[in-house]
């Protein structure tokens, strides 16, 4: 247990089902958990709840929405004790839980379609702002779909999707695509880190509330064969601990190479290079 107590893990979407599952989780093994959360009532509710079946739990709670870019610099800052509202806060492990499937088409303060700033552009600038003090080894587990293997994405433009290009899944399993290319990019980029793929499957959550006349129906005839929210993280949790060097696809009870479909290394390295002039950074 020597290198999980050396700092917390974080896990974004932490208020969610299987984020809250994740929290329980890590808790009950005597690892300190930080919970980034945009809705701080919520988080202090779940961590309220995970003390409660286990008082030993150290639980932190910090604001991230990761739709605007600016709270990801502000929570960054933050971890770093680089401002002046919280103290430095070590991290050991990553876990990007966080996502989101937006109803219509909108944008952020950001000028970024909102599925892709919550799914993509967060999660990539809130890694690339934390590398400088993780662990060289540390672990990154990124959440990704079983609807990546129907994304079609091949063009670094397909990361500003227009109103006419939007589709409430369609345009979700693109960001995750685009996600699943970043971890691998970083990969690339960081042979030390342990990045690692987390495939959950159909969960039974708020998430696949789609917005429509049919989600009562989906509640009562669809949700109860989805998988439970503990089960759903199960892999996501089997990654955070894997000592495997290779990034790894984990579903099921199961880990595996990267599938060959998702191995797109010129694909990857477009994306990353287009990410980085729309985030206004130095590559």
């Amino acid at each position: 247990m020597g290198r999980e107590m050396t700092g917390r893990y974080l896990i974004t979407g932490a208020t969610g089902a299987m984020g809250a599952a994740a929290v329980e989780a890590l808790a009950s093994r005597g690892i300190p958990v930080l919970m980034a959360c945009r809705n701080l009532a919520k988080a202090e509710a779940v961590r309220s709840s995970v003390l409660s079946r286990v008082p030993s739990a150290d639980i932190v709670v910090r604001h991230l929405d990761l739709a605007s870019m600016e709270s990801v610099r502000s929570f960054a800052a933050s971890i770093k004790g680089d401002s002046a509202n919280a103290p430095a806060c070590p991290i050991n492990a990553v876990f990007h839980n966080a996502g989101v499937i937006s109803k219509g088409y909108s944008l952020t303060d950001d000028g970024f379609e909102n599925t892709f700033s919550v799914n993509y552009f967060g999660p990539w600038l809130l890694t690339s702002l934390l590398l400088p003090i993780l662990p060289a080894d540390a672990r990154i587990v990124y959440m990704v779909s079983l609807t990546c293997r129907f994304a079609g994405l091949s063009e670094s433009s397909y990361l500003q999707p227009s109103a006419r290009d939007f589709s409430q899944l369609g345009t979700y399993a693109r960001a995750k695509r685009a996600l699943l290319s970043s971890a691998l990019e970083l990969k690339r980029r960081h042979p030390a880190l342990q990045v690692h793929l987390a495939d959950p499957g159909v969960v039974a959550s708020d998430m696949i509330d789609m917005g429509h006349w049919f989600d009562p129906l989906a509640d009562i005839f669809f949700k109860p064969l989805c998988k439970k929210p503990a089960t759903g993280v199960q892999p996501a949790l089997r990654a955070l601990f894997s000592s495997v060097g290779e990034p790894r696809y984990f579903v099921g009870r199961s880990d595996r190479p990267i599938p060959r479909r998702y191995l797109t290394p010129s694909l990857d390295e477009r994306l990353w290079s287009a990410t980085v002039r729309l985030l206004n950074l130095e590559d």
